[in-house]
């Protein structure tokens, strides 16, 4: 994602799916996740000649927190997973 702009329904149907996710992941779950980036501020949607598009990129501050991780990026442990699941569904626990 770092090089071209993705969208929910290509993450879904792509091959290399185990490249870029852990599990299966459905458009619609992929929308989800897009959304959760772009409210953190390290995701934008694409603009092209008449507006937004499904697709997203990384903003200027995805980029520099990816620059930060050498090698690939760690995957949370059970604890920071279930947190982090909280915290999106339940904000103010």
């Amino acid at each position: 994602m770092g090089e071209t702009a993705l969208s929910s329904g290509s993450l879904a149907s792509s091959q290399d799916w185990r490249r870029l996710c852990f599990l299966p992941v459905s458009p619609e779950r992929a929308e989800a996740h897009f959304i959760w980036l772009i409210r953190l501020g390290v995701l934008r949607r694409e603009v092209d000649g008449q507006g937004l598009t499904e697709r997203v990129r990384l903003t200027p501050m995805g980029r520099r927190l990816l620059a930060q991780i050498q090698g690939e990026i760690p995957r949370a442990g059970l604890r920071e997973r279930m947190l982090e699941h909280f915290r999106r569904r339940r904000p103010r626990l």
